[in-house]
């Protein structure tokens, strides 16, 4: 990741630091969207929703990606893009969106892929996708 400032070095391990910033999801429901605590980012789960957290509905491969995007903003609003998370729960409304899901995963994710579980038929009908992810906001490998 160049170009990109991580979090202020002198965040100590035992501080909490929410994340906001332009574009994060805002929303009235009692959660942030992200926390950065130590070396690690925390990002609430994402969803196909606006900027104020009002649910968009539509295809599945445009709610993952309206998802992904959401996701991202968190990320950058702390410094770090999608090659920083180390872990990444996927929820899925329909088993019938599993080849979507992947192929639609691999545009924001590379090898070495992050460690994930994806649980599927757990939504109900609020959304067909949910991400949340653990990412990585220490040091930078030095190679």
């Amino acid at each position: 990741m160049q170009g990109l400032p991580l979090l202020a070095p002198t965040t100590m391990p035992n501080e909490i630091v929410p994340i906001a910033g332009p574009g994060v999801l805002r929303s009235a429901l009692p959660f942030s969207p992200g926390i950065r605590a130590g070396d690690y980012l925390f990002v609430a789960g994402m969803a196909s929703a606006d900027e104020n957290g009002l649910i968009i509905h539509d295809l599945f491969e445009n709610e993952a990606r309206r998802t992904f995007e959401n996701l991202g903003r968190v990320l950058r609003s702390a410094g770090l893009d999608f090659s920083r998370v180390v872990q990444v729960r996927c929820y899925l409304q329909r088993q019938e969106d599993w080849d979507a899901h992947n192929r639609i995963y691999r545009e924001y994710f590379t090898e070495p892929f992050p460690a994930r579980t994806t649980l599927i038929g757990c939504l109900g009908n609020l959304v067909k996708y949910e991400v949340d992810c653990i990412a990585y906001a220490g040091a930078p490998p030095q190679h």
